[in-house]
């Protein structure tokens, strides 16, 4: 315990020292991966090869979504979706609650504004990017039985077919960034950033930052120029507690074309705490889809968590 606290307390003293002074960059090779670290971050004598396996097993990130499996809240919802001009073509703007008691959960609506065909006659999403936002943040009827648990394996989809198996895959490449993915065509290896014929093909730096009053390690990748077409996260940046190596927030590209579906999306993801638990308190996402047989949808939204409850 000792020897993981003393380096995250240098780490903070350190940043308070360094800030504003010229950074000397130095690049390291660790596991086959060259990694460009601050001055501040060399002082900070971290243990990169220890921090980089941190990162490439880091569930606090996912975990924080499962939370809200077993937490109350509130959300303000506000969903776009875009037509070829960049227009708003449908959208939707709500207050919901989500209520959790006795191990269930389900979601009131307390108020909400919808235009263009947002829902269908049947008053079901008319857009796929609608109902993954709906899988994450509403609670279609009562929902029972679940947890937060964050297991060792890797997130699967076995025991799940059809639309509930297209949301598992998205959600893991959305919330597991970094995590080979099984079952998606032509991309289940192109996400596995951290593997050594992936990680070639990636600029990847650390540097000590501070976020909200709280010092953090600051992991960035970026694609090399040379590899933009044959890649799925494009760049990815993380802020990791010094203290805890919990994430506190995480901005992300992911693209790519496969010919039978491409896709471009941006987020941003911010994260808090309620008592013991890790959290997602903000979360904004820009995105183009487009599957075979199906229209394009372009979605933007923002979703903003708070009046968390257990």
């Amino acid at each position: 315990m000792i020897k993981k606290i003393i380096p995250a307390f240098f780490c903070c003293i350190l940043y308070i020292t360094s800030y504003g002074q010229q950074t000397k960059d130095t690049a390291v090779y660790i596991g086959g991966k060259n990694i460009l670290l601050s001055e501040v971050v060399v002082n900070s004598k971290l243990d990169v090869a220890s921090f980089i396996n941190r990162v490439k097993n880091d569930t606090t990130f996912y975990k924080a979504f499962k939370n809200l499996d077993i937490l109350g809240y509130t959300s303000l919802n506000d969903i776009r979706m875009l037509n070829k001009k960049g227009e708003t073509a449908a959208s939707l703007y709500s207050k919901t609650k989500q209520i959790e008691q006795n191990g269930c959960r389900n979601t009131q609506i307390i108020n909400e504004q919808v235009t263009g065909d947002f829902y269908t006659k049947s008053h079901h999403y008319n857009y796929y990017t609608a109902e993954l936002y709906a899988s994450l943040f509403f609670a279609q009827g009562t929902i029972c039985g679940e947890n937060n648990i964050v297991g060792d394996k890797d997130i699967s989809t076995e025991g799940v077919s059809g639309m509930e198996k297209h949301k598992k895959q998205l959600e893991m490449l959305f919330f597991n960034p970094g995590k080979k993915i099984n079952g998606i065509p032509f991309i289940s290896n192109k996400t596995a950033i951290f593997d050594d014929d992936m990680a070639a093909k990636y600029d990847m730096s650390i540097d000590i930052q501070e976020r909200d009053t709280v010092n953090c390690y600051v992991f960035s990748i970026k694609v090399k120029p040379n590899y933009t077409n044959d890649i799925v996260i494009d760049e990815m940046t993380t802020w990791f507690d010094c203290k805890t190596f919990e994430v506190l927030a995480r901005n992300y590209t992911l693209s790519y074309d496969a010919g039978v579906y491409d896709f471009n999306v941006q987020m941003q993801v911010e994260l808090t705490h309620f008592g013991e638990y890790l959290i997602p308190s903000l979360l904004r996402y820009n995105g183009d889809w487009k599957v075979i047989f199906k229209p394009r949808e372009h979605g933007v939204f923002t979703a903003t968590l708070f009046n968390f409850n257990k």
